[in-house]
């Protein structure tokens, strides 16, 4: 038994449980792969100032939770934390934004790191499928990014989700507000970490969990109403277009991000089904991350989904996602005779496209079929000394139990079209 454990926090994804994983971040990505999004990966770390700039000095994740470390040449880097801070870094650096075609429009797929404290639903090391729309300020696009994560979901079965929406208004309002919202955390009972993130940035404290906080925010002055008219006719028009396209939402005028680059649309999708770790993904518009991070102004929105909590939502919802079989065919050999032919046999029908598998370890005919049962194939290809002097082989129905003889030459031909007829 190994002495090694996976990390606190962290986890290893295997068969069977991995391909429900796969199948949840092929959904996500499918309906942006139709919307023009092209594929981006960053590294697994960046500069530590590309996230204190992006994400906020002052924010709990570069303050408590980001896993930043120094190399042997001396350079700050972090694990990330979160990926629109890289996946606009490696858009700038490309100069993706100078091509002419904006929006620039990107996914990416990949872990990221916190040092939280663990818990289900949340994790040290955690998986989302993320897009994000770089370089225009249009209701269309905070209104697309929405309903495609919309689509998603529920192209995997889920109904059990919210959608909240709000705006955090533009540097013009959002001031005023701010300096309202101030004054009135002074005056509550908070303790001197909570008052001097309220200095820092006020909005962090109306998204703090706590009950003893949340409880004396009954009457805080809402962003809703000190939005400037400019925000006003944005966000009137991200509304319209969502209902529009029959996606539901509610308003939460209390819903903040926990991130600085927010502005105006933001939303977040929860389900209730999965205790207070209830948010499976979230988003909105960061107009002014590119200058924080050096870039020219490039007004932009997007989003996270995290695939750990949506596989969650699944199992709460009882939703069984339809996978496929890993393997349609197996082969089982008994003699080395066989166990040349079907090896090359089921080489045969990898390179046509068909999932086969054979028997290894020269297993007896029991042991072999023990291990057809368990691959879950359709189909079985069982041949021994008899039957190559025959110059067949037995081609066995998994489900129905039916066997029969099948010519040697005709067994890729006849399992392509078996299958292709179950398809």
């Amino acid at each position: 038994m190994s002495t090694f454990k996976a990390p606190k926090g962290t986890y290893d994804l295997l068969p069977p449980d991995s391909a429900k994983y796969l199948a949840v971040r092929e959904a996500i990505a499918a309906p942006l792969r139709n919307s023009g999004y092209g594929y981006v990966e960053t590294p697994g770390f960046e500069n530590v100032e590309l996230f204190a700039r992006g994400v906020g000095e002052s924010t709990d994740i570069v303050t408590k939770e980001m896993y930043a470390f120094e190399t042997k040449g001396g350079d700050r880097l972090a694990l990330r934390p979160e990926g629109t801070a890289s996946v606009l870094r490696a858009a700038l650096e490309a100069n993706l934004h100078r091509a002419g075609n904006l929006p620039v429009k990107l996914w990416y797929s990949g872990s990221y790191y916190r040092y939280e404290r663990p818990q289900k639903g949340r994790y040290r090391h955690f998986s989302q499928v993320g897009a994000e729309a770089i370089g225009a300020e249009d209701p269309a696009l905070d209104a697309e990014l929405i309903i495609l994560a919309d689509q998603a979901y529920r192209s995997l079965g889920l109904r059990q989700f919210r959608i909240l929406l709000n705006s955090l208004g533009d540097k013009e309002c959002r001031p005023v507000y701010r300096a309202a919202l101030q004054e009135f955390l002074r005056g509550l009972n908070l303790d001197e970490d909570t008052l001097r993130r309220a200095e820092i940035n006020p909005l962090r404290v109306l998204d703090d969990k706590r009950e003893s906080v949340q409880k004396q925010l009954g009457d805080a002055p809402l962003l809703r109403d000190y939005l400037c008219d400019a925000c006003k006719a944005y966000h009137e028009e991200v509304r319209d277009l969502i209902t529009a396209a029959g996606v539901a939402f509610e308003d939460d005028a209390k819903l903040v991000r926990g991130l600085d680059y927010y502005t105006r649309t933001t939303f977040e999708f929860v389900h209730d089904g999965l205790g207070s770790q209830s948010a499976v993904g979230g988003g909105g518009r960061y107009d002014g991350l590119s200058e924080m991070i050096g870039g020219p102004a490039l007004p932009s929105v997007g989003w996270a989904l995290g695939v750990d909590r949506t596989v969650l939502a699944l199992e709460a919802e009882g939703v069984e996602l339809e996978l496929p079989s890993a393997t349609s065919v197996f082969a089982v050999p008994v003699g080395d005779e066989a166990r040349r032919l079907l090896f090359a046999k089921v080489t045969e029908l990898r390179r046509i496209g068909v999932a086969a598998d054979l028997s290894y370890g020269s297993k007896g005919l029991k042991g072999a079929m023990k291990d057809a049962n368990r691959s879950g194939a359709r189909y079985a290809v069982i041949a021994g000394d008899r039957d190559l002097a025959e110059g067949v082989v037995q081609l066995k129905d998994m489900e129905s139990g039916e066997q029969s003889a099948i010519g040697v030459n005709e067994i890729v031909a006849e399992l392509e079209s078996r299958l292709t007829r179950v398809v």
